[in-house]
């Protein structure tokens, strides 16, 4: 009895044992599914901060909410860029449902300008070793700051953060070569920001930097700095004064820093979990490379050109079909790529007006006026039309324009010259210099024939029938006639 009361203790132990791990094993397996379709979504920014990085990426942070991704890293490399588009990418990563990290990557990228703004709006900010950021004061290419952070000249390489600023030192050393000229020159002149237009621009700049800093927690007297001063930081250097959170040799290595870390969400905080994430790619499609080659510049400016153009040649040959499709293809790609570019109206208005008195020049010659005047409205419309920081329209490539457009005056005047001495075709002119015969002898007046009609005639010098003249002038129905030297 005792025997089979221990064997059947036995049987039920090894039953429950079965049971046990037949659930462990289930909640393993379940576990490693979970961490299977845990993810991180991984996106690339090389360029300037224009419409076609916004859009891209929002579409990345749409992907990102469906695939369910733990975390969103976009790998950044940027001079700057729109405010317009930057500020719209920074309002829809604060309000995102999934941690966004911007990771300024591969050694050597930068961000610059716009980049520092996105780094500080990013829930967690990360740089690869040998990277930088800086230089976030605000440009205006038609007539805002003449530089970033320092009293160099316009023309200087580091408008729109595409170089390191100097130091006020290093600027007070430059300028002290110059002497006591130089020290009253600039006495005389208002400084970047003293303006009310420019105070304006740089105090929302200022307060836009420092509130992210602030929602973040990371150091908002060097973001004002970097954006009063245009003043920049290596890596380990922004590591050590709070500037960002992470450097990171990888990927990898970013999501296992990451790991752990609590961020400020929407919603509220929130605790990343990163640890051995899968790593899936979102990279630019062609909608992305095709909106970023309409939304350039140069790229808009040229096709506005080819759309007018191709739009007056239609209408100047009704029928002909292909200028006018060509035209009006390229004009409503040019005004897609207006409507999302920052477009000064003005400029917009002076090229129309240029393009217009140029044709006019060309419809109804007024000896250059309409021409010249075309010319100098179009080259002041083209360099004022766009006057972004890294979204402005090549110098060469609007006098290339330019000078095509005074080429065509040119031969335009040239081909009206030369009809203007071509005798004339048809009409009563068309019979002067004509040949013709005398009817009947006469001096004086009398008939002769031309070109199959009998014609009144008058002659100075005596004619004998038949004889051949040459018409010199007409009157009414009667011509003036010389005989033909033999």
């Amino acid at each position: 009895m005792i025997a089979r009361r221990a064997l059947g203790m036995r049987r039920l132990l090894l039953v429950a044992s079965l049971a046990c791990l037949a659930l462990g094993a289930g909640l393993a397996l379940q576990a490693t599914a979970q961490q299977e379709g845990r993810s991180a979504l991984v996106m690339t920014i090389d360029g300037a901060i224009g419409p076609a990085t916004h859009d891209y990426f929002s579409r990345g942070l749409e992907e990102a909410v469906e695939r369910d991704a733990e975390v969103v890293v976009v790998q950044l490399d940027t001079p700057g860029g729109l405010d317009a588009s930057m500020r719209a990418m920074i309002r829809e990563m604060l309000n995102a449902a999934v941690p966004v990290a911007f990771y300024v990557s591969p050694s050597g990228a930068r961000a610059a300008s716009a980049g520092t703004y996105l780094l500080y709006g990013s829930h967690v900010a990360a740089m690869a070793p040998s990277t930088h950021l800086g230089s976030a004061t605000p440009v205006q290419m038609g007539g805002g700051f003449p530089g970033i952070g320092d009293d160099r000249p316009e023309d200087d390489d580091s408008a729109g953060g595409d170089g390191e600023a100097s130091s006020p030192e290093q600027s007070s050393e430059s300028a002290g070569g110059q002497g006591e000229d130089a020290e009253a020159q600039s006495a005389d002149e208002p400084r970047r920001g003293e303006t009310p237009m420019e105070r304006k621009v740089l105090e929302d700049a200022v307060s836009t930097i420092r509130s992210l800093a602030e929602r973040h927690g990371r150091n908002a007297d060097w973001a004002e700095q970097a954006v009063r001063e245009a003043v920049n930081l290596t890596a380990r250097d922004a590591l050590e004064q709070n500037v960002i959170d992470i450097v990171a040799r990888d990927l990898d290595d970013l999501l296992s820093q990451m790991d752990g870390r609590t961020v400020v969400m929407a919603s509220g905080e929130h605790t990343l979990a990163t640890a051995e994430l899968v790593i899936e790619r979102f990279d630019p499609d062609w909608r992305t490379e095709l909106l970023s080659v309409i939304t350039n510049p140069n790229v808009a400016y040229f096709l506005m050109i080819i759309g007018f153009y191709g739009l007056i040649f239609e209408l100047s040959n009704p029928g002909s079909l292909v200028p006018g499709t060509i035209g009006v293809i390229s004009l409503l790609l040019a005004l897609f790529a207006f409507q999302v570019l920052p477009i000064n109206y003005a400029g917009l208005a002076l090229i129309l007006a240029g393009l217009g008195l140029i044709v006019g020049e060309a419809l109804m010659p007024s000896f250059g006026i309409l021409g010249i005047g075309g010319i100098v409205a179009f080259v002041i419309g083209s360099v004022i039309l766009m006057d972004a920081d890294n979204l402005s329209i090549s110098l060469p490539l609007i006098g290339g324009i330019a000078l095509l457009a005074a080429g065509f005056m040119l031969w335009t005047l040239t081909r009206f010259m030369g009809l203007r001495r071509r005798p004339a075709k048809t009409g009563q002119e068309e019979l002067v210099g004509s040949e013709a015969h005398a009817l009947e002898d006469f001096t004086g007046r009398g008939h002769v024939q031309l070109m199959g009609e009998r014609w009144n005639a008058r002659s100075q010098a005596p004619l004998a029938k038949g004889q051949r003249v040459r018409v010199v002038a007409i009157e009414g129905l009667t011509v003036d006639v010389e005989p033909l030297t033999q």
